[in-house]
């Protein structure tokens, strides 16, 4: 390839360049400019590269910034689509998030790594810790993801299979191994996972399911069920009531504690809540949950500062299944 045969892209280049090599604490002189162009057989005058910084700054909206130390005079890219400490966290966001297979997420960190120069891209590495975490092995799950946005987009129903993990670590589907027919309505993150709401077409009830347990998922073309249903939906009411995305009966329950426990209340249900006091070291919250084994679960964790007080059928539920719980020790 002779000298200079890439003229027609030189713009391109010198922007792949100056993304790339600089940032905030590293810039390139103008001979270096010139010298790395010539690595994509571009020659190129100081004049014609002013230009395209121009070029670069209005068109492309990538600032270039001229700064003059001793006798040198270095430019380097003023500001990014994403600044460092954004893609710092985006990449903490891919690592910590279960429905992400190990694969997906290093595919996703290395795309997120051309968002940063070749120097803070270095910085990055030290944060790659995927290997050995949890992860979902269903590699269709994002496909899944945007499947079902479409089907929300159209109005339109989803079938799929459904399964779960025999001992043997093997997978089985369940509904006897028949599609399931829905009608999707949201979706919500809930304990690192992603969750369906739809409107089930056999039960005409709302459900939830695990996006990365569903397998073959197809749009069709029936129009959605379940409009009256979700017309006045609350996403983060339902969330809020719902532990661990179990289902239960939906109840307004009275919760006694600590005062130095609010702030486990406050997280969980928002600030909203309505705080009374029961004595000067004791308070008490009213909110709906949709009471299930997974409530219980969560208010034992709380420890004995935390007791529901409310309604009684309630608390003798919750201690008929600390009863049972015993049983087996």
């Amino acid at each position: 390839m002779s000298k200079g045969s890439n003229q027609k892209l030189k713009l391109s280049y010198l922007t792949k360049i100056m993304l790339e090599k600089t940032d905030d604490e590293h810039a390139l002189t103008m001979p270096q400019i010139m010298t790395e162009l010539e690595r994509y057989d571009v020659t190129a005058e100081r004049k014609s590269i002013y230009t395209d910084f121009a070029d670069m700054t209005e068109k492309l909206g990538i600032e270039i910034i001229k700064e003059q130390i001793g006798r040198e005079t270095y430019y380097h890219v003023a500001s990014r689509e994403f600044e460092l400490a954004e893609v710092k966290l985006l990449i903490d966001a891919i690592q910590s998030s279960k429905f992400i297979t190990e694969k997906k997420s290093r595919e996703l960190i290395k795309k997120m790594k051309s968002f940063v120069s070749e120097h803070q891209a270095k910085q990055l590495d030290r944060q790659v810790y995927v290997q050995g975490r949890i992860k979902t092995m269903n590699e269709s799950i994002y496909y899944n993801v945007d499947d079902i946005h479409t089907a929300i987009a159209r109005n339109k129903k989803i079938k799929f299979k459904y399964f779960a993990w025999n001992t043997d670590k093997s997978m089985y589907i369940l509904n006897h191994g028949d599609y399931m027919t829905v009608s999707p309505w949201a979706l919500t993150w809930d304990d690192e996972n992603y969750y369906l709401v739809a409107f089930d077409d056999y039960s005409k009830s709302c459900k939830h399911y695990r996006v990365d347990k569903m397998l073959k998922l197809e749009v069709l073309e029936d129009l959605r069920e379940g409009k009256d249903e979700f017309k006045n939906f609350d996403m983060a009411a339902y969330s809020k009531a719902t532990f661990g995305m179990y289902s239960g009966e939906k109840t307004r329950v009275k919760i006694e504690f600590h005062n130095h426990m609010c702030g486990v209340f406050i997280d969980r249900f928002g600030k909203d809540i309505n705080i009374r006091p029961v004595d000067e070291k004791h308070s008490e919250v009213s909110v709906e949950v949709n009471v299930s084994p997974q409530f219980f679960g969560w208010i034992f964790g709380l420890g004995k500062e935390v007791k529901v007080t409310g309604p009684s059928d309630v608390v003798e539920r919750m201690k008929a299944f600390a009863e049972d719980f015993l049983t087996n020790y």
